[in-house]
């Protein structure tokens, strides 16, 4: 579906007081069943603050991000890193919780009011989807997420001739990047080909059941502080920059549609986009990698587009040459993303950070991007909330 740029406002550009740096970032496996979400998050949180070098009483404000988890499970869980009286706050906002968890984490100590605050993400996508189903039922229950995208594709195909072989080798890439991910939920012992995805099983054409994000339990953590605290803990280790951050929402404009508590109008993507590349100072051709919401492949090939990297009708290109893969001009869920890493939903937007935070230090193994210097994540939560933010590299 092709989606016009209209003129849609940007609702003000954020200008951080002081500049922030992430100092450290953490994971915990995705996709471990039975697992113990808050227990994730505690492994995750440990291993963010030996990353960032420095105890938890030096962290002045929490923010949790959990879609299913109990009512006090955050402020629990904080018990459990320390005693210290910091303020604990709980974010969520659908799949971009985690994102939105670090925007906060940001403002903070952009405004001053800490030099070192954590995000820190965990969940189990699949017992919080069973928690929801159980409400009243609305639009997003109704017509499932795979359902909407596969709207979406079959619109593209209709009005673009994207092919299904394209789909396909969007979810293969993500499926390959996610093998040397160890903390990926879906680790193929092969490489997996086209042919492979497009023979899984259907659940909404064109959509093969490997081609539909992997959902399950997961954590991840990311800190940020001030330059000054930043410079005390780095050593001789390269700083990570978070240059914008900008998180908006759903708004009107002429000729608007509702789409639904799932799928909202692709401007929003633009128009976030557009609010970070201001505020950090570049353009989509300086990006060398990206993270998007990729639930399924339609998504991703749109972002390509709504993101400024290609032109509208043109995503498909990139993925024909080769371009949004581990080696091409401009890799594209470089950890497997949501297709091949998974969404377990808190802290699917953390775990972006932590890989790009990686490749920006030139620390991501065999994912590294070589030469990367500036990346972005972007996250989508239920549709009507963007949250995108771009880290560079360099002091």
């Amino acid at each position: 579906m092709l989606v016009p740029l209209l003129p849609y406002s940007t609702g003000g550009i954020s200008v951080m007081a002081r500049d922030v740096y992430v100092i450290g970032v953490g994971m915990a496996p995705f996709g471990q069943p039975d697992a113990n979400a808050a227990d994730l998050g505690f492994g995750a949180g440990v291993n963010a603050l030996g990353d960032a070098g420095i105890g938890f009483d030096e962290v002045g404000y929490l923010y949790n991000g959990y879609i299913g988890a109990g009512l006090l499970t955050g402020v629990t869980l904080a018990k459990d890193l320390g005693l210290t009286g910091i303020p604990i706050t709980h974010v969520e906002n659908a799949s971009a919780t985690g994102s939105c968890a670090f925007h906060e984490a940001v403002q903070v100590v952009a405004g001053g009011s800490v030099d070192i605050a954590m995000a820190l993400g965990f969940d189990d996508l699949n017992r919080a989807t069973r928690a929801i189903g159980g409400s009243k039922p609305g639009i997003g229950q109704v017509i499932l997420p795979a359902a909407f995208f596969a709207m979406w594709a079959t619109r593209r195909m209709h009005e673009v001739g994207t092919t299904v072989e394209t789909f396909a080798a969007i979810a293969a890439k993500n499926w390959n990047h996610a093998r040397l991910n160890p903390y990926a939920q879906r680790r193929a012992d092969h490489e997996v080909t086209v042919e492979e995805i497009l023979a899984s099983r259907m659940i909404s054409y064109p959509h093969t059941s490997k081609m539909a994000c992997a959902a399950g339990s997961g954590a991840a953590a990311a800190i940020v502080a001030s330059r000054e605290a930043a410079e005390r803990v780095a050593g001789s280790r390269p700083l990570v920059k978070v240059v914008a951050s900008q998180q908006q929402s759903e708004q009107f404009v002429d000729g608007h549609i509702f789409m639904g508590a799932v799928v909202g109008p692709g401007e929003l993507t633009a128009a976030t986009a557009k609010a970070a590349y201001d505020e950090a100072g570049v353009g989509p051709a300086d990006l060398d990698l990206a993270h998007v919401h990729d639930a399924f492949p339609i998504e991703e090939l749109m972002y390509y587009e709504l993101l400024g990297v290609c032109a509208a009708g043109e995503g498909d290109k990139l993925v024909s040459e080769g371009a949004t893969s581990l080696g091409g001009r401009i890799p594209f869920s470089t950890d497997g993303g949501l297709i091949g890493r998974g969404h377990p939903g808190g802290p699917t937007g953390l775990a972006q950070i932590w890989d790009v935070t990686r490749q920006l230090r030139g620390e991501a193994g065999p994912l590294q991007v070589e030469g990367a210097r500036t990346g972005l994540a972007h996250m989508m939560g239920a549709g009507s909330v963007c949250v995108i933010h771009i880290l560079q590299a360099g002091r």
